[in-house]
């Protein structure tokens, strides 16, 4: 292979919406181009998305870049994604710029506020380019988003900024995918259009053949060349936003139910995915006092951007009373983060990091703790070893590799969940109840088989299920089995045209 110069090559993913597979598509690039012998990084320039992750050096960023990362074979830095919106209502985000928070805005105040970031974005892209040979860039949303186009930073702004080819990938399996690239392309200015080099058709089902008359159309319509079919194709890779489709699944059929209560303001869902390996564990996401009717065996309150706020919701949807029958009832129940606040017996903002006016709300008073919000905010890499006191001591000694990224502090009045390296306690436990600030709790597989032979032995079920790997395993040959299907459905080596690259 060569490359015409030393210059550091770019491909950017833009899609004609939300969901049309961009982060997934970035991901699969970045292990072909690793694959292949390239030094090569993911970069969203601007991320809107409550799944967030912490970097070994304390910093935040998006977990879609983090999959990216992972990937293409090397370490998450915040650089890749030196922006992070967090919304935390319905009209305002929490700003992360270069992995540290700096303040809550309205969208129109960041709207003002975004044309002072280009620097950072540049300095950013500028650092990964100075270590790599090409730089995968995602966009967000949609570029033809035509109210949002003035002072942009993230699809054609960027795109132009940064001169960089661009892919277009539409979503078939919504429907209406040739209309969503031609209107795409048509919305945008003559020289916008020219910067796209290659249309992809995302998430196809069916013959492939039968697209054969519709992309000759398009490719007349725009101009734009099909650069690949791309055929729908369930992964067990960590999902971007509240587009997931895990968090519509309602039913199961495995032997133990696990009811997660789907929060209006849901965070690191992704938390639960690894929980997907267990033959034994069934989850299902509930948004009603009536879903937990059937009294589930496990319930669990994931994290939240808007502790208060999910929980006032809670209170209204009638879900608060429902959890507190089921506690009561018997049924195990765990909090993670904002969900482990929630579990607590109260929770105070004086310093208005959620309230506009300083407040103590109570919380549901499954567990003796007390948490006093504030400014500072923990982000932190972390490993654990479960305790002797979470459900009888029948988690005790699982192993847990996570991090912390919260906001205020909790008094423990319990026992702990786990112990961490340093001898410190971290979460609390009382009778079938356990909280923690640790995501990730599950990606080692150790607490997903605890809570197996825990519930097989409760319900006196046969516990014969396969032993569960640790999601670092599950994710390696997940990027692999996507970077074998691209290479097969799109034509690489115009794309590597595209970037400038002549591959021998």
């Amino acid at each position: 292979m060569s490359m015409k110069n030393s210059k550091t090559r770019v491909i950017m993913i833009q899609g004609t919406m939300s969901g049309a597979g961009k982060s997934l598509l970035c991901a699969g690039l970045c292990r072909i181009f690793a694959k292949d012998g390239y030094r090569v990084a993911p970069f969203k320039s601007q991320n809107m998305a409550l799944n967030s992750y912490v970097t070994k050096e304390g910093l935040e960023m998006g977990r879609a870049q983090v999959m990216q990362a992972e990937a293409a074979g090397v370490a998450p830095e915040a650089a890749m994604n030196p922006i992070l919106l967090k919304p935390s209502s319905d009209v305002g985000s929490q700003v992360i710029v270069n992995g540290v928070p700096v303040g809550y805005m309205s969208a129109r105040e960041y709207f003002e506020y975004k044309k002072t970031l280009l620097p950072e974005i540049r300095k950013a892209f500028d650092k990964l380019a100075s270590e790599n040979d090409i730089i995968v860039i995602e966009g967000a949303g949609s570029p033809a988003e035509i109210n949002l186009k003035d002072n942009d930073i993230v699809n054609m702004g960027l795109a132009e900024y940064l001169d960089a080819p661009v892919l277009l990938v539409g979503d078939i399996d919504r429907g209406g995918v040739f209309a969503q690239l031609y209107g795409t392309v048509k919305l945008l200015d003559p020289k916008e259009q020219a910067r796209i080099k290659g249309l992809i058709i995302n998430k196809f089902r069916g013959d492939v053949t039968l697209l054969d008359s519709g992309i000759r159309q398009i490719e007349e319509l725009t101009g734009i060349p099909v650069a690949g079919v791309v055929p729908y194709t369930h992964l067990l890779l960590d999902d971007e936003d509240s587009l997931a489709p895990e968090l519509t699944v309602r039913t199961h059929q495995k032997p133990v139910d696990v009811a997660v209560i789907r929060l209006p303001h849901i965070s690191n869902f992704t938390d639960l995915t690894p929980l997907s390996e267990s033959e034994i564990l069934g989850v299902r996401y509930v948004e009603r006092a009536g879903d937990l009717e059937r009294l589930p065996d496990l319930i669990i309150l994931p994290g939240t951007k808007n502790t208060i706020g999910d929980l006032k919701w809670l209170r209204e949807t009638g879900l608060f009373s429902s959890i507190q029958k089921a506690h009561k009832a018997g049924t195990v129940i765990c909090g993670i983060c904002g969900g482990y606040q929630m579990l607590g017996e109260e929770i105070s903002d004086f310093c208005k990091a959620e309230s506009e006016t300083p407040c103590t709300v109570q919380g549901l008073g499954i567990l003796p703790v007390r948490t006093s919000f504030s400014l500072n905010k923990t982000r932190t890499l972390t490993e654990a070893t479960v305790g002797e006191a979470p459900i009888s001591g029948e988690l005790k000694g699982a192993k847990i590799r996570g991090y912390e990224i919260h906001m205020g502090e909790t008094k423990v009045l319990g026992e702990p969940f786990a112990m961490l390296p340093d001898g410190k306690r971290e979460g609390c436990t009382e009778k079938n109840a356990f909280g923690t600030y640790l995501h990730g709790l599950f990606d080692t597989g150790e607490m997903t088989e605890a809570l197996e032979r825990y519930f097989c032995t409760k319900k006196q079920i046969p516990c014969k299920a396969a032993p569960i790997r640790d999601y670092r395993d599950i994710k390696e040959e997940q990027y692999d089995r996507l970077a074998a299907e691209l290479r097969k459905s799109l034509d690489m080596k115009k794309i590597y045209e595209i970037m400038g690259i002549k591959r021998d």
